[in-house]
């Protein structure tokens, strides 16, 4: 386990390493697990750049929105899934109803035309209603509901609590471990997407960071380049302000990470029901 921590640690560090190097050393390929010639020239670059501080803002309120709207629907969609045909007799046709569109799916050009008619181009939302409610995560969190004692619901029901009062008073608490679990995802799913980015986004000025990223580091793009940053590229190498880039977008998720990692555990509603 060791081991394969560090082979999954060593494509970071060395793109850490290649940020913080000098021009030459970086150029010359140089530069493994430490940095040659140490300097901060290229983050001084990256972020006085208002294209790159603009897409981190796209995706911060990515991140927020779409997780927030991801998490409520998973939440109101998943419950009610879980419940036993007795109570809820529709319950199986729309368990189909949401598991199809795993199966099958409209394809790119009739979700761009969808879209398009919808007037969500160029705006946030079309990074956020196609992705809204996630059937994984729905099918994930009502399993986790479904092993939750049917006891603490009935007593709640007995005290006068109706369906929606149980669920965020009763079940949701309760549900913490699947909850932290399935937001991690959105969030990580939200910051790490780039395509539908290019894909929706007519005006580089509206990507969010992935794709902003894409367009600079894959294709190379670099018409918004000023003739001042233009210059100032002569002093620092091209290699170490992509990886000054690449570790400023995996930075978010690498400090977000440590604190929802406590809530991955089981067993949290051992002892909640008392004989």
């Amino acid at each position: 386990m060791i081991v394969l921590a560090l082979l999954c640690m060593f494509p970071l560090i060395h793109v850490l390493a290649v940020s913080f190097s000098s021009n030459s050393a970086a150029s010359a390929g140089l530069v493994s697990l430490w940095p040659v010639g140490f300097n901060l020239k290229s983050y001084e670059f990256v972020l006085q750049k208002e294209e790159f501080l603009r897409s981190v803002g796209v995706s911060v309120q990515r991140v927020v929105l779409g997780s927030l709207i991801q998490m409520l629907l998973i939440v109101i969609t998943a419950y009610p899934l879980s419940m036993e045909v007795t109570r809820f007799r529709l319950r199986t046709a729309y368990a189909w109803y949401f598991l199809i569109t795993i199966l099958f799916g409209g394809g790119l050009i009739p979700t761009y035309m969808v879209i398009k008619d919808m007037g969500m181009l160029d705006t946030i939302w079309a990074l956020l209603i196609p992705s809204a409610v996630p059937v994984f995560s729905v099918v994930l969190l009502l399993n986790f509901y479904r092993g939750l004692p049917k006891e603490l619901e009935e007593a709640a029901f007995i005290d006068g609590a109706n369906h929606l009062r149980t669920l965020f008073s009763i079940i949701l608490p309760l549900s913490l471990p699947a909850i932290a679990t399935l937001l991690l995802f959105s969030m990580v799913g939200h910051w790490n997407a780039w395509f539908d980015g290019l894909l929706y986004m007519n005006r580089p000025e509206n990507y969010p960071l992935q794709s902003y990223l894409q367009t600079l580091i894959i294709n190379n793009d670099f018409k918004a380049t000023t003739a001042e940053e233009l210059q100032m590229l002569k002093s620092i190498s091209n290699r170490s302000v992509k990886a000054a880039q690449i570790f400023l977008g995996a930075l978010p998720i690498l400090l977000v990470y440590p604190f929802l990692q406590k809530y991955f555990m089981k067993g949290i509603v051992l002892g909640s029901v008392k004989e």
